[in-house]
């Protein structure tokens, strides 16, 4: 039987591309000279490093322009509140990545109310979708990429 997963990926290696680039952009930028303003990775999170509260939201501006320009969807970012103190600032930033079991919960009921002849499956952290003809697991993957589901889905693995 033909089928295909649903994953919510994040490619490691374009992120830190992409918080590097930010890096060099923030060093080269005038009004973040001699500031101490720098990102740092670890894992899936970035910290964003600044004097003031304003710079913070400049620098967020700046990565998410540069994670959007390296193939990843911006909405995967979840930036926390700030943190203020008398001569610093700080701010994290997480990447969501895989699917969470409500979001796959999403995806099996969003299938299952169009009525297609599909069937969804939760494993993990992706959704593996089953059906007996091409056109209609297509027809899913059309109906999954309408559906706002609030965060980047991807398609893998599909099998005729």
């Amino acid at each position: 039987m033909p089928s295909f997963d649903v994953v919510s990926e994040i490619d490691h290696h374009e992120l830190t591309n992409a918080v590097d680039q930010a890096n060099r952009e923030v060093s080269q930028r005038f009004d973040f000279k001699d500031t101490g303003a720098k990102y740092e990775l670890s894992d899936f999170t970035v910290t964003l490093h600044a004097q003031v509260d304003f710079q913070l939201k400049q620098m967020l501006d700046i990565l998410t322009l540069r994670v959007a320009k390296r193939g990843i969807d911006s909405a995967c970012m979840e930036a926390k509140d700030p943190e203020i103190t008398l001569n610093a600032a700080r701010q994290v930033v997480t990447l969501r990545h895989g699917i969470d079991q409500e979001a796959a919960k999403k995806v099996q009921r969003l299938l299952k109310d169009s009525k297609m002849k599909v069937q969804a499956a939760i494993q993990g952290d992706q959704v593996r979708v089953t059906g007996k003809q091409r056109d209609d697991l297509q027809e899913a993957m059309a109906l999954i990429k309408k559906g706002e589901l609030g965060l980047p889905l991807q398609f893998k693995n599909f099998r005729d």
